[in-house]
C-alpha cells in the first residue's frame, strides 16, 4: 500500500461540495470528509493525478493545500476521527473500539480503513436506509463496489442467502474481507473485479458507485436480475435520476422509489418483464 494523498479545499457552499465529491469520486479519490469550511478528500498516492485536480478546481475558482500521509499513520487518522453511524433504529455502525449499540436492530463492526462505505456519506446511508425496505430473506444478493463490505455484511444480517461482494480496489478487498470475519460473515464471498460481468443470477443487486459506472455497467445488471428481482443504486445526483431511471425503464424495470439526501439520491427498481 502507498502512501496517502489529503487533499483539503476551502468550500462552505454545499452544493459544490456535492458536486466535487462526485467528480473526484470518479477521478478515483476514496474517501471524503467534511467540516464547516472545507471539503478533505483522500487518494492513494500513484492514482494521484495533480494537473487533473486543478483543472476540477479551477471550473469553481477554488484552491486547495495538500499534505501526505504515510502509510502507517492512515490508520491512526482515521480513527481519530471516526465516529459511530446510527440509521434510524434499524441500524448502526461503529468500530470495535466504540461501545456496543444495544437498541438497534442490527449492528455493524468495521475497521475504519481507507475503503468507501463507512456510512457517514449520504449515499451509504441511504442505501442502508432503504435495505431496510427490502425482503433478503433467502435472497440472493450482489454488492457493486462493496467497499468496507458494510452493505454486503447488513445483507447478510437481514438473511441473504449467499452475497456476491466485488471491488476494483485491493484495498477495499483487503478490508472488507476484514471486516467480513469482524462480523461473523459465512454466506459474503469476496471478489476483485473492475466490472459486474458475471454469469450469476441475482434477487437484489446494489450499486452504490457513481453515474458512470452504473450506465457501462447496466447491461450485465439488467441480465443478472430476474422477473421481481430488485435494483437499489446510489452514488448519484438529483440531476443524474431521470437518465437512469430512463435506462432502466427502457430494459424492463419500474421505477419503485427515489429518496434524496444532501442532492444525493437513492433509486430502487424492480425488474417486471416476463422475458429480456
Amino acid at each position: 500500500m502507498n502512501d496517502t494523498v489529503q487533499i483539503s479545499i476551502a468550500v462552505t457552499d454545499e452544493q459544490t461540495r456535492q458536486q466535487l465529491i462526485a467528480q473526484l469520486s470518479i477521478n478515483d479519490f476514496d474517501a471524503f470528509e467534511e467540516n464547516d469550511e472545507n471539503l478533505i478528500g483522500f487518494i492513494n498516492s500513484e492514482n494521484f493525478d495533480e494537473p487533473l485536480l486543478q483543472s476540477i478546481l479551477a471550473r469553481y475558482n477554488l484552491s486547495y493545500t495538500r499534505t501526505t500521509i504515510k502509510e502507517q499513520n492512515w490508520n491512526a487518522l482515521w480513527e481519530s476521527n471516526f465516529q459511530p453511524v446510527v440509521v434510524d433504529d434499524f441500524c448502526a455502525i461503529r468500530a470495535d473500539f466504540h461501545e456496543p449499540f444495544l437498541d438497534k436492530k442490527h449492528e455493524i463492526i468495521i475497521t475504519p480503513k481507507m475503503s468507501f462505505g463507512t456510512g457517514h456519506h449520504a449515499t451509504t446511508y441511504m442505501m442502508i436506509s432503504e435495505m431496510s425496505k427490502i425482503d433478503f430473506k433467502n435472497k440472493r444478493v450482489a454488492d457493486f463496489g462493496t467497499g468496507t463490505g458494510v452493505l454486503a455484511i447488513l445483507a447478510e444480517k437481514l438473511g441473504g442467502q449467499s452475497v456476491w461482494a466485488i471491488d476494483i480496489d485491493d484495498w477495499s478487498i483487503e478490508n472488507a474481507t476484514e471486516n467480513i470475519v469482524k462480523n461473523g460473515c459465512t454466506k459474503v464471498v469476496i471478489e476483485k473485479a473492475d466490472s459486474f460481468d458475471c454469469e450469476q443470477s441475482f434477487d437484489v443487486v446494489l450499486a452504490n458507485i457513481n453515474r458512470n459506472v452504473i450506465q457501462s455497467n447496466a447491461d450485465f445488471i439488467v441480465t443478472s436480475v430476474g422477473a421481481g428481482g430488485k435494483v437499489l443504486l446510489s452514488g448519484l445526483l438529483k440531476e443524474d435520476e431521470n437518465e437512469i431511471v430512463t435506462a432502466f425503464e427502457e430494459k424492463g424495470f419500474e421505477h419503485i422509489s427515489t429518496v434524496e439526501r444532501n442532492n444525493w439520491i437513492c433509486l430502487l427498481l424492480q425488474f417486471e418483464a416476463k422475458s429480456k
